[in-house]
């Protein structure tokens, strides 16, 4: 495993738009997590993704949590030509039903409207951004695949609505957003990933760790500490007393040890609010039968802990099931 070369630096809008699909299984995803003052949660990936025996798709998938007391999940998919690009304007459009508008940062706006199972709708607006950085050029060699990662928002504030059939809510909360790219599939570049964000912008751990089959970490994070805001990449990452390996989920709490002196961070990995299925994202019978055996079924398992920094870690944990 090779990191990036270079020194940390601001996310731009070349790292934005979508990066040229230059293998088979090249797949790419724009991820955000909502967390609403009102206790409900969303969250939102756009994706282009390679589906044994159907090609390369976009995938759309949303999950509203705790939405009155109840939680929702809708997955759509297209051919790839529905995924609209505009760098002048930095948009991303897919069916003027699907949008990121903006550089991300202030004033970012994203809509999710899907109607499958019921009528989904998210048309939210970034009011505030902690600006985004990624290392280098954020490109991370894996043998031969390669594995690109922006944190675009590690934490802002938005506002807007979020809405379940002929339910509408007028929401505002915090959110994080990041993009990942990889020229394989997920599972074999990594056996387990770890994304965190803070609920408050100081002090605040926001970022994506990977960790691949042989125990190698792979990915960054951003901490804004008292000396301000800064790319940390993981020392080594326990859990409990026990060296994690990312060969399974997590039994107890994990402490990630950074390489330089950022404190040392501990939140309890062991209880989950949710559970969801890539194939969530995938339409269509004969098309999940193909990618569980060919690509394996991946699964999110979502919490929110007590951090050692002193504020609540919202936290995805994704790989394949033990």
């Amino acid at each position: 495993m090779v990191a990036p070369k270079g020194s940390s630096r601001g996310t731009t809008v070349d790292d934005f738009m979508p990066h040229p699909v230059s293998t088979k299984e090249f797949n790419e995803t724009w991820s955000y997590q909502f967390v609403f003052d009102n206790g409900t949660r969303a969250f939102v990936n756009y994706a282009v993704l390679y589906v044994p025996g159907s090609g390369t798709k976009i995938g759309c998938d949303m999950t509203l949590w705790n939405f009155k007391g109840k939680t929702y999940t809708v997955g759509r998919q297209y051919p790839p030509e529905r995924l609209k690009s505009d760098k002048a304007t930095a948009t991303l459009n897919i069916k003027n039903e699907y949008l990121m508008e903006k550089k991300p940062g202030k004033g970012h706006h994203v809509l999710f409207s899907a109607d499958k199972d019921g009528k989904f709708l998210l048309d939210l607006t970034f009011d505030s951004a902690e600006p985004g950085k990624t290392l280098g050029n954020g490109v991370w060699n894996v043998g031969s695949a390669k594995m690109g990662q922006y944190v675009h928002i590690p934490y802002g504030r938005v506002s807007g609505k979020i809405a379940y059939n002929e339910d509408t809510l007028q929401v505002k909360g915090y959110a994080y957003m990041d993009q990942i790219w990889q020229t394989a599939q997920a599972t074999d570049m990594a056996t387990r990933s770890i994304n965190i964000s803070t609920n408050a912008r100081n002090p605040l751990f926001a970022g994506r760790i990977s960790m691949t089959s042989d125990g190698k970490t792979l990915g960054y994070a951003i901490y804004n500490g008292p000396e301000g805001n800064r790319v940390v990449t993981p020392k080594s990452i326990k859990d409990g007393d026990v060296n994690y390996t990312g060969k399974g989920f997590p039994k107890g709490n994990l402490n990630i040890e950074w390489n330089d002196d950022t404190p040392t961070l501990q939140f309890a990995a062991n209880k989950t609010y949710q559970k969801a299925s890539i194939l969530d994202k995938i339409d269509g019978w004969f098309a999940k039968k193909a990618f569980k055996a060919t690509a394996g079924e991946v699964f999110f398992y979502r919490g929110r802990s007590d951090g050692s920094h002193g504020k609540k870690i919202d936290w995805c944990i994704t790989g394949a099931k033990e």
